[in-house]
């Protein structure tokens, strides 16, 4: 009998590297006097338990493509491999605070290098082009924190040391659009080109296209940032990180009326909708780090792609699921697009 047993499933089906997965197997022998181990093209995974049906491992860090093939050792025995889809990394050496943004107009993303609040830095703003190169922005915003592109392709940054929102032109010319708006964080259009920002104080704002700020709903306060997302009836969604690792998303409808979503997750922080109207949320659900996806008509999460310190997510016109940690950037080909490339 081969030692090593065999693969069943990998759970979740995605992550990137330094994510956990739990793999479920049959018949793996695990003898402390013999070597054992689960390796993703040829990397050794960590293990951080291991049964003869069950293996908790972490994904490991160098990857050249998006598909790798898992396999168990035990006692010089190697099992059939097992083909698992893995975070390509495209940009590192950031500090990314919410959800990237990508340019409708030439599928570029937007990232940031945000920084401690009030500090300047020489560089804020990246756009990974198509071809995957990282061009410096020559804009400077300090502690740009939420992004956002309107409905005319022009691209919006929020400033929570300032409490501003600005626009900024093609030519990257950096224009205030509004301003008064207390720890400014994350941002997000309605259907109708409204703006709306989270003071993570406790108010969401409302602003008109003429950069009028008026508080739209009222929520708990945030330890670090709002994050915000609309689905296709204008409701807007929000998560508001604490201390507590049973945190809400709020849904709050087109009068501001505010009520829990669901509650359950740890550090609930970057959303994005897809077009079957399934959220995604970068967050910790029961223990298990990464993106999670919920079903709005059952309310029903579940972990969808495994991730350390992952603090939000976009979706391309390729149907790539961008996963933003807060020091890096990866892709991941999920099939699945979002709701405003449409």
């Amino acid at each position: 009998m081969n030692k090593a047993g065999r693969i069943i499933s990998i759970s979740p089906p995605y992550a990137v590297p330094g994510g956990e997965v739990f793999i479920t197997c049959e018949n793996f022998q695990i003898d402390r006097d013999l070597e054992y181990g689960c390796y993703f093209d040829g990397q050794p995974a960590r293990l951080v338990g291991a049964s003869s049906n069950r293996i908790i491992a972490i994904v490991p860090e160098t990857f050249g493509s998006t598909e790798a093939e898992v396999y168990l050792e035990s006692g010089g025995d190697r099992s059939e491999p097992f083909n698992f889809t893995v975070g390509r990394k495209l940009a590192e050496d950031l500090h990314i605070v919410a959800n990237p943004a990508v340019d409708p107009k030439d599928d570029s993303i937007i990232l940031t290098r945000s920084g401690s609040r009030g500090q300047q830095l020489p560089v804020t703003l990246f756009r990974l082009e198509a071809d995957e190169y990282l061009q410096e922005m020559s804009t400077a915003v300090m502690n740009p924190t939420g992004l956002a592109f309107d409905r005319d392709g022009q691209l919006y940054v929020s400033n929570r040391a300032e409490g501003e929102i600005s626009r900024v032109d093609r030519d990257e010319e950096l224009l205030t659009f509004a301003s008064n708006l207390g720890v400014a964080t994350g941002i997000a259009f309605d259907s109708e080109g409204a703006l709306y920002v989270g003071d993570r104080s406790g108010t969401i704002y409302k602003i008109s296209g003429l950069g009028d700020a008026q508080p739209f709903a009222a929520l708990e306060p945030s330890v670090s940032a709002y994050h915000l997302a609309f689905d296709r009836e204008d409701n807007l969604y929000v998560t508001a990180p604490t201390l507590s690792s049973y945190d809400a998303i709020f849904k709050i409808d087109r009068e501001g009326y505010a009520e829990q979503f669901y509650r359950g997750l740890g550090r609930p922080q970057g959303m994005a909708f897809d077009r079957d109207g399934n959220l995604y949320v970068a967050g910790c659900l029961q223990s298990r780090r990464g993106i999670v996806r919920l079903t709005p008509a059952t309310r029903q999460a579940e972990i969808f792609a495994a991730g350390m310190n992952v603090v939000g997510l976009c979706f391309t016109r390729k149907g790539e699921l961008i996963v933003a940690t807060n020091e890096a950037v990866f892709t991941l080909p999920v099939g699945i697009y979002g709701t405003i490339l449409e």
